[in-house]
């Protein structure tokens, strides 16, 4: 037999034979819901002689027949109150299973979440997204066609989707352009390390989205639920649809704070924080404050995540706060690393390594935290090194930053635009979908490997901007992305190592190393991010104004 569980009540199987009902009831199943009509292959036993195996062996048995493709709303409430009434757990079948997991996806709408049901079938090995604009509509057949359409439309309004949004504006002030965000503020979540570090106040990095969508371009204040990428169309929450020409996927990613056992109940208390979320980053800095003496640990889960050096950032301007305080020498710092190395490119590691070897951190490798015990101020790390068995640490502290991991969002990772791992699949070079020559991506979303900055968006804005101009006018893409991203690592109060590079680890310095050599610590590089960046994003990137973005030429082979 072939049984795919769904929930941990609920699971789906091809057809089965009266002789499999004992093993069925054997492995814990109360009920079997057969969907197939009799006689539908010459190799299939009628429904009856199932429902007489399924009584001699103590199950329930329900026939609800549904035709290969003609799943109708009202089966699909049957199978529904079939569920409600059956004695869990539930086997459903029919030829293949697709038909009992559509039933079931339906039947869930009115009480799951879409991207939920998506992923338990999707793990199961069904695909739902040919069904999810009547998931979306609580599980009947929509009535309507389209609500809008627009020649080009994008999903993110975040540092990517509007800095794409104004450089499009820019180069075809016709477009007709929509952005579909549900969020009210717009951060500068670059600014979030100096808030923690005490730099930066929380209120400077925020601002309306109201008051930053481009003049012109239509601001659809709504939550994604599906793509339908075969139909040129976006399902929203309520099922609603848009529809499109063109398509841009930018909504950045998801911060997994569920997968640490424990993370969410003690954030913000107990010497748990995080400079990933906006309302905590001052928590940092009022723990850093009150530290004087103790153990302090800062995290980060395995790649990818947002700006790799941020956990590390967060290490550095902690330190250096005691330090000036004078009470360094009281305090134990431990930077516990799910990777083996301090920084994924090479040629900064010296310069940090001076910095942790002066505020004496010490570096703990291969350790991936699972769980806090914030009332025992207490976490538990999996320590997996190479060629050894995993173990788990458990670890005391005062104090506790924490980097949470880090996936692209549910709506994304079950839709027909990711990979396996999730991530929106683009071509790295053009940053267009490898599947849909008429949607592109950006930001922290798409699988390119790059690293995942606000750096990289405002260069990748630019290139996606200019390759979807290129093919409205029905040329080949212009320009290529060579993965620059940069992170300016700030070790010390007034010093950063300004790291720019691309694919491969290259270096890509935007500067010459006579005003800024970014492999060492440099005031320049703190005037650069503390004065110069944040008004270049807010002046600039967000408004289409492409200062300090040279996009690579595409080359005639």
């Amino acid at each position: 037999m072939d049984i795919r569980k769904i929930t941990g009540t609920f699971a789906v199987s091809p057809q089965i034979l009266p002789a499999e009902v004992p093993e069925i009831a054997a492995a814990g199943y109360r009920s079997i819901i057969c969907n197939r009509p009799d006689a539908e292959g010459a190799d299939q036993p009628g429904h009856e002689e199932l429902a007489a195996a399924a009584k001699k062996a103590g199950l329930k048995f329900r026939h609800l027949p549904v035709t290969p493709g003609m799943v109708s709303d009202e089966t699909a409430a049957q199978f529904g109150e079939a569920l409600a009434e059956l004695p869990a757990p539930t086997l459903a079948f029919c030829r293949t299973g697709t038909r009992s997991a559509t039933l079931w996806s339906l039947s869930q709408a009115k009480t799951r979440p879409l991207p939920e049901i998506l992923a338990a079938t999707k793990a199961a090995g069904y695909d739902m997204n040919g069904v999810a604009r009547r998931i979306a509509n609580g599980g009947k057949t929509p009535t309507d066609v389209t609500d809008a359409s627009y020649d080009v439309v994008i999903v993110g309004a975040g540092a990517a989707g509007i800095a794409t949004a104004s450089s499009l504006k820019a180069r075809k002030p016709d477009l007709e352009i929509a952005v579909i965000d549900p969020a009210d503020i717009h951060y500068y979540q670059p600014g979030w390390t100096m808030v923690g570090g005490g730099i930066f106040d929380a209120s400077e990095t925020a601002k309306t989205m109201g008051s930053l969508i481009p003049r012109g371009v239509h601001w659809i204040k709504s939550a994604v639920a599906a793509f339908e990428p075969k139909d040129n169309a976006v399902v929203l929450d309520g099922c609603r649809v848009i529809k499109y020409t063109r398509l841009v996927v930018c909504p950045g990613l998801k911060l997994a704070w569920d997968k640490i056992k424990g993370l969410e109940d003690t954030l913000g208390r107990n010497g748990v924080t995080s400079n990933y979320r906006y309302d905590l980053a001052p928590y940092t800095w009022k723990l850093v404050q009150g530290l004087k003496k103790g153990r302090a640990i800062f995290t980060q889960p395995p790649m990818p995540i947002k700006c790799a050096g941020a956990p590390q950032k967060a290490l550095y301007l902690s330190a250096n706060a005691w330090e000036r305080a004078g009470m360094l020498s009281d305090i134990r710092i431990d930077f516990m690393n799910a990777g083996g190395v301090l920084f994924g490119v090479k040629d900064y590691v010296p310069a940090l390594m001076s910095y942790v070897e002066r505020y004496k951190a010490n570096l703990n490798f291969f350790h991936n935290l699972k769980s806090i015990d914030g009332e025992a101020r207490t976490a538990t790390f999996s320590v997996t090194r190479p060629d050894e068995e995993p173990v788990e640490v458990t670890e005391e502290f005062d104090m506790i930053h924490v980097c949470p991991p880090q996936v692209a969002p549910d709506f994304i990772r079950v839709s027909p635009l990711a990979d396996a791992a999730g991530w929106v699949d683009v071509d790295q070079s053009t940053l267009r979908h490898k599947d849909y020559e008429n949607i592109w991506s950006l930001g922290d979303v798409m699988n390119a490997p790059n690293a995942k900055t606000a750096a990289a968006a405002r260069v990748q804005a630019a290139i996606v901007a200019q390759n979807l101009a290129d093919d409205i006018d029905g040329r080949s893409p212009s320009v290529v992305y060579n993965g620059y991203g940069s992170c300016p690592l700030t070790v010390e109060r007034g010093k950063i190592v300004l790291a720019e590079f691309g694919y491969g680890g290259a270096l890509l310095p935007s500067f010459p190393t006579w005003m800024i050599d970014g492999t060492k610590p440099t005031r320049a590089a703190w005037l650069l991010k503390e004065k110069v960046l944040p008004p270049v994003y807010w002046k600039a990137m967000l408004r289409g104004r492409e200062w300090m973005v040279h996009p690579e030429k595409v080359t005639a082979s």
